[in-house]
């Protein structure tokens, strides 16, 4: 094994962490040295163990998520290399990552190049971002055609925040608030914020500081 790159694999999905095991383990150049549920195992694992790769999804059912503990161990370890990975669509977790210094970013369900060429070349001393979000259809329109401060809006509201939570949060008055709500009712023929967040989450569209962590959340309706 020697003269392989070690690998650590992080996902709290047993069928995720499946898969990528299976592309470590049928490659000549990657060692897979610990499969781990939690982001949390995976700094105190790299705190006492040299790692070249770590591959972790960002989002934790418990404890510490993904981009949390992918800062923490660049700080720790800036030589180790960090793949961060998502089914989600969310694209302010790439800005995050890319502002920590996290080596490459690789949409599970979206990308195009396969995985091990990401690995590859993130070996190589490259950063791999996509540079843009998937392209969801949100209803009657696709995640192009809303603006940003919208997408604000709609993560907000898939946490359960109330128009004030929402207008302190943005630093935007409430009535600007209700004016972007009716113009994502307009623009996707959802009917209420209910259906707004419901389906924005369902899709992974966007996804709240809280929604890393996976729990259940109420809507204001």
């Amino acid at each position: 094994m020697e003269g392989k790159t070690k690998v650590i694999v992080v996902d709290d999905q047993n069928i995720a962490r499946g898969f990528f095991e299976m592309h470590i383990k049928t490659s000549i150049r990657y060692e897979l040295v610990r499969s781990l549920p939690s982001a949390d195992m995976a700094v105190s694992y790299i705190d006492q163990n040299p790692v070249d790769l770590v591959i972790m999804d960002v989002m934790m059912r418990y404890g510490m998520d993904g981009l949390s503990a992918a800062e923490k161990i660049k700080k720790n370890h800036p030589g180790t290399k960090i793949i961060l990975v998502t089914s989600m669509a969310e694209a302010s977790w790439e800005k995050r990552a890319k502002e920590a210094g996290i080596d490459s970013f690789w949409y599970k369900e979206y990308s195009e190049e396969p995985l091990i060429e990401i690995m590859d070349r993130t070996m190589q001393g490259e950063s791999i971002y996509p540079g843009r979000a998937p392209s969801l259809r949100f209803g009657k329109v696709s995640r192009d055609e809303l603006t940003e401060r919208e997408l604000d809006v709609l993560r907000e509201l898939t946490s359960g925040a109330t128009n004030e939570e929402i207008a302190h949060k943005l630093f935007i008055s409430v009535n600007t608030v209700k004016r972007h709500i009716q113009n994502l009712m307009d623009k996707s023929g959802f009917k209420n914020r209910l259906s707004l967040a419901i389906n924005a989450t369902s899709l992974g569209l966007v996804v709240s500081e809280d929604g890393i962590q996976a729990k259940d959340s109420d809507f204001d309706v």
